[in-house]
């Protein structure tokens, strides 16, 4: 089904013509920023120990913030896949970050269905849905990086052809971005940006692996190198710097064997991984952060001199979080625990009256595709599996779905102890529940009681039921993923 414009369109004023007032429509502009493996706390009013991002907490004090998101799949290729279709892992195809290019042209991508409602559309900066630079259907405006790209002076595939840069890769997106919507501001207009922050330094083969020779390094902009060099970040209680897991996580264990082992054949994992999340990493990170702040300013600034501002919804999130050592992970961000799994949603829509500051009901990933086309009054085609936050941001209802199903497919790149990990994940109010798929195991989280998730509660009797329930639940979520 092709979406058509609502039958219930917003006006913006009226237009005396043939000496007949008609209603004007008004089509808002759409902004999707992506950011990285930004956890959900990286940011200042995020509780972040240090790090000040004055833009994004303004953006989350006049929009809605909500405190609840989850990544459908904590993995960049599967997450970015699952943004623009609105669909499941399972749904869609793209499961691990292997190259996928040519599935990756035939997706069901949402821009194409603004596109054709008269939005100009444009992708800037990282696709990562197979290394292909190329421009993919539905966009007017195509800026790419191929891969994982470079932070400074990146080769970029700009419409159809690849240009040398100089610069700062993120100033790079920054510039072009405003270009657009300078360009744009007459119609209206939908624009992602995908920023390569804060994404460390790395090469990515098409077969996942990852170039182990070049150093997986945070590479802040010059101006803010040293901003944080001499603070200290606040750890979690899960934190643990030996690279061990907590007590009551034997497949986490287990793997963790696996990595010793692997670290001692090969030394170059030992720079890599980072083990416990070294303090000049999450320093880097954060430097890293704030010219994503100056980015989003710039763009706010561009806005408001253009007088289009009050025109504008703005969405900012990432595709998965980042471990700093706690549960003795960092580099593999994929797991199930808050760290990697919860996302940073901030969602400012200023054609609403009274929008709701804050909401805790429990959203996805796959929610921002229909959202996205339900603020521009089109309809949701069946395609799309989430649903429009737009409900929730109104105040119209606490929530939109009673759990939140989470599923990951393992791959042995780029992490061979993880090659067996697959799982899905259920997240009630109050619990989590987390099954491994190739492993009799599972484990439960009294997430209002155990935030860190500390205590593996799934073989304690008081909790049968809560994991027969959740069980249940999440066999009838994997269907649904599948489209059954």
């Amino acid at each position: 089904m092709n979406p058509t414009i609502k039958n219930s369109l917003l006006f913006g004023g009226l237009l005396l013509v043939n000496n007949f007032l008609i209603a004007q429509v008004v089509q808002p502009n759409i902004i999707m920023i992506v950011v990285d493996d930004m956890r959900y706390d990286e940011w200042g009013g995020g509780g972040h120990t240090f790090l000040k991002t004055p833009t994004i907490d303004a953006l989350a004090e006049e929009g809605t913030q909500f405190s609840r998101a989850y990544h459908a799949v904590p993995l960049c290729s599967p997450n970015r896949a699952s943004i623009l279709t609105g669909q499941y892992p399972s749904r869609h195809g793209i499961i691990d970050n292997t190259s996928r290019n040519q599935a990756s042209f035939m997706l069901d991508l949402f821009p194409k269905y603004l596109q054709a409602a008269g939005y100009k559309t444009a992708h800037v900066g990282k696709w990562h849905m197979g290394n292909s630079p190329k421009p993919r259907p539905g966009y007017d405006y195509w800026l790419c990086m191929e891969g994982q790209g470079k932070t400074y002076d990146p080769k970029l595939y700009e419409g159809g052809q690849e240009y040398q840069y100089e610069g700062y890769i993120t100033d790079i997106f920054t510039e072009k971005s405003v270009a657009f919507i300078k360009k744009s501001a007459e119609n209206p207009f939908f624009l992602y940006i995908g920023h390569k922050a804060v994404h460390p330094e790395a090469i990515q083969r098409d077969d996942g692996t990852t170039d182990l020779s070049v150093p997986k390094v945070f590479i802040p902009a010059a101006r803010h190198k040293g901003t944080y060099a001499n603070e200290m970040y606040q750890r979690s209680v899960s934190h643990s710097p030996s690279g061990r897991s907590d007590e009551g996580k034997p497949v986490v264990q287990n793997a963790f064997k696996i990595r010793n082992e692997t670290m001692q054949k090969d030394s170059l994992w030992i720079t890599a991984l980072d083990l416990g999340v070294s303090e000049q990493s999450i320093r880097d990170r954060a430097e890293m952060m704030l010219a994503v702040d100056e980015s989003l300013e710039k763009i706010l600034a561009t806005l408001k001199e253009l007088n289009i501002d009050d025109q504008t919804a703005i969405i900012l999130t990432s595709d998965n979080g980042y471990f700093f050592g706690e549960h003795g992970f960092s580099l593999e961000r994929r797991m199930p625990y808050e760290e990697s799994i919860k996302a940073p949603l901030f969602i400012k829509y200023p054609s609403l009256v009274n929008p709701v500051s804050n909401v805790n009901g429990l959203v996805l990933s796959i929610d921002l595709a229909a959202t996205a086309l339900d603020i521009a009054n089109i309809d949701i085609p069946n395609s799309i599996q989430g649903k429009s936050l737009l409900p929730l941001i109104q105040g119209e209802t606490e929530s939109i779905r009673p759990v939140a199903f989470i599923e990951y497919y393992s791959h042995e790149n780029p992490f061979p102890w993880t090659a067996q990990m697959d799982y899905r994940v259920v997240v009630s109010d109050r619990f989590k529940y987390i099954k491994w798929l190739r492993f009799d195991e599972a484990e439960l989280y009294d997430l209002v009681n155990d935030r860190n998730e500390l205590n593996n509660l799934i073989h304690q009797p008081a909790y049968l039921n809560v994991v027969e329930q959740m069980r249940r639940e999440m066999a009838e979520l994997q269907l649904e993923a599948l489209g059954l």
